[in-house]
């Protein structure tokens, strides 16, 4: 004999398989199921999303009452092809925006933000939103520029994104005017060597200044060759960044050229 006298299998409220003396299995199921005789149970393979749901089966024994028990199924799509896009990959330090968006496929999805391995929370200036796959960053310094990454997971599989470092341009500042063996007065004829420095992203253009007057040198390096007493005043270096659009001028340095007889 068999230790039941039916067992039916529903899917919601639909019959899926019947076991008694006829047995019945849902077109759909067909060739997806296998029923254990012996303990009542189902096999269902193939699974696809739409299996999820509750399932219920109900138990006939040969004497007795019969009865019933409950499962819920959950089935989800594994995460692939997570991507992280930028609105902009080129940023001004204070002033720009960005938005980061991460898409994937799959089901079920949760969204957690990476900056250089480490967790990135919501704050003042940080928003996530959609759900967690949108990471907005307002106002910028030069230490959003990541690497970010976007690890997309489900009960099934998590996926971590490529890596994603945004270029974020900042200066000049800390502009600084060096006089090369500085002196309180420098003889008529000798060589002076002038450097200027600057913070800045991209490197600082540079042009120089005499009392006030703009030279038409330019470059981190000013030469003063043979040095007359007319090149005497005070040099400043303004710095430039053609990115940020933004100036500093350093603080001046003064230069005092005599005459070779008067340094006697």
């Amino acid at each position: 004999g068999t230790p039941f006298q039916s067992v039916t299998w529903n899917f919601g409220v639909k019959e899926l398989f019947t076991w008694n003396v006829n047995n019945f299995t849902a077109p759909e199921y067909e060739g997806r199921i296998t029923f254990f005789m012996s303990t009542g149970s189902l096999e269902l393979r193939n699974l696809a999303l739409t299996d999820s749901g509750e399932y219920t089966v109900n138990i006939f024994p040969p004497v007795g009452p019969s009865q019933s028990g409950t499962t819920r199924l959950e089935v989800y799509e594994p995460v692939s092809n997570v991507m992280v896009t930028s609105s902009s990959t080129e940023l001004v330090e204070f002033s720009s925006s960005v938005s980061l968006s991460c898409s994937s496929s799959g089901s079920s999805l949760s969204f957690l933000w990476l900056n250089s391995s480490s967790e990135v929370t919501g704050s003042d200036k940080v928003q996530i939103t959609d759900g967690g796959s949108t990471l907005t960053i307002v106002n910028v310094t030069r230490y959003d520029q990541g690497p970010f990454e976007c690890r997309v997971s489900n009960p099934v599989s998590p996926v971590t994104s490529a890596q994603l470092t945004l270029t974020i341009y900042y200066g000049p500042e800390n502009s600084i005017l060096t006089i090369s063996l500085p002196k309180e007065h420098h003889q008529e004829g000798s060589d002076i060597s002038l450097s200027c420095s600057a913070d800045s992203r991209p490197p600082a253009q540079f042009q120089w200044f005499l009392n006030g007057s703009a030279l038409s040198d330019t470059g981190p390096e000013l030469q003063l060759m043979n040095v007359q007493i007319s090149q005497s005043g005070s040099y400043s270096c303004q710095a430039f960044n053609d990115k940020t659009l933004r100036y500093e001028m350093t603080p001046p340095a003064s230069i005092s050229v005599l005459g070779k007889f008067a340094l006697r």
